[in-house]
């Protein structure tokens, strides 16, 4: 069985071999110190780590780590930034050896580093010793504009988009989606790995990078009218955006993965209700264009306390949910599995990044992977990975504990 035939086969709900997933999203992922301690532990030396997500510090995994483990899926976002001169090398916090694009030139000021764009704006800060870029210009942060006609301007200025990873550092090419096919045809022959694509079309998100989430929390419910007209003006560039993405891969790429946090530890972000007033329809216009103009199956990050409107994400059309916070209020693995594990394929959710990976003992890591893969792989509909990214803090015998359960099942 091939590594697309594992994960297609999870997504169709057919039990089979156990899928893997490191890296194929940026939040599915590894952190660049993390990945030193996993490259080390694995024997390998040579290679680089490259950070291709900088505001997260994310590595990007390689062929040799991906043949180590298993792993069955890629972002073809790895296609690009392929040539040595397209990265410069850097000491990360912890004294490690990493790659930076050359795009991406924090200045160091003090004991922070800080990212400024062409008008000299601070958009991104990181304190000397931290791993992860914060927001520090949100655009709309005084109030709605009268028309969205500079939008793109204001998108510009938030980090998520002024530093986005590959394959979207790219886009500024007049050539960019005729480039995209060209190299996921090359994936997709030289590979037996499912294919993944990150295209982000947030919307609540969105919202909290413009207007800041204080503010759009409290739009949500104040002035809804202002909220809906900013997120049909985001609709327009996220169809765009789905049109030529559909147009140049979708044939090609199996994973289309989009990306909404609309839950935190306690709960969701905003009751059932306004989710199903002002998010669902438009998600699931989101959805239908990608189902009815590509091959592609969709994949939904949200972290949190989804489960409240689980049921209204399968119905918005997402056949993946990642990452699967089993840690967050009501996200008992059992009771999603029970409920939902024949209409949305669980991405995730394999293993406790919060208290387990990272603190637990290597056995206690092994015990618990262990049981989340015999909860949720039970007729198909599950691919594993941990939840959310591994960081900085991880033990490299507890990473090699967690990926030694995955290929223990996988063996039995």
């Amino acid at each position: 069985m091939t590594s697309r035939e594992r994960v297609l086969n999870a997504i169709n709900h057919k039990e089979s071999e156990l899928p893997l997933d490191l890296g194929a999203t940026p939040s599915s992922g590894i952190s660049a110190i993390g990945y030193n301690k996993l490259k080390s532990a694995l024997g390998i030396k040579d290679g680089h780590t490259r950070v291709y997500d900088v505001v997260q510090q994310v590595a990007q995994v390689e062929d040799s780590v991906i043949d180590k483990l298993g792993v069955d899926v890629i972002d073809i976002g790895r296609a690009f930034n392929t040539d040595d001169n397209d990265w410069y090398d850097v000491t990360l916090s912890d004294g490690s050896n990493a790659q930076y694009p050359t795009w991406f030139r924090p200045v160091k000021e003090g004991d922070r580093y800080n990212c400024y764009d062409e008008d000299g704006d601070l958009i991104a800060s990181m304190p000397g010793g931290a791993t992860f870029f914060d927001q520090t210009c949100f655009p709309y942060i005084d109030g709605y504009p009268d028309n969205y006609k500079d939008l793109d301007k204001a998108m510009n200025k938030v980090l998520w988009n002024k530093l986005a990873h590959s394959p979207w550092d790219n886009a500024g090419r007049p050539d960019f989606y005729e480039q995209l096919r060209k190299k996921a045809i090359y994936l997709r022959e030289h590979t037996d790995k499912a294919l993944m694509i990150v295209c982000g079309c947030n919307l609540f998100e969105w919202g909290t990078f413009l207007r800041r989430m204080d503010n759009f929390l409290m739009d949500i419910y104040t002035d809804p009218d202002l909220v809906e007209g900013l997120l049909d003006a985001l609709m327009e560039k996220h169809l765009e955006t789905l049109k030529n993405v559909c147009e140049a891969v979708g044939d090609v790429v199996d994973i289309l993965r989009f990306g909404d946090d609309l839950g935190m530890d306690t709960g969701m972000f905003m009751s059932k209700d306004k989710y199903r007033e002002i998010f669902k329809p438009r998600h699931k216009l989101l959805n239908e264009y990608v189902h009815t103009h590509s091959n592609m199956k969709t994949l939904l990050h949200s972290c949190g306390s989804v489960y409240p409107i689980i049921d209204d994400l399968i119905e918005a059309g997402y056949d993946i949910l990642n990452p699967v916070q089993t840690t967050a209020r009501d996200m008992d693995p059992e009771t999603l599995k029970r409920e939902f594990g024949k209409d949305i394929t669980f991405w995730g959710g394999g293993c406790n990044t919060r208290t387990i990976l990272n603190r637990g003992t290597a056995q206690e890591v092994y015990d618990y992977t262990a049981r989340m893969i015999e909860i949720f792989s039970k007729d198909g509909g599950f691919v594993f990975n941990q939840e959310h990214n591994i960081l900085p803090d991880v033990p490299a015998e507890n990473m090699l504990a967690m990926y030694k359960a995955v290929n223990d099942c996988r063996n039995r």
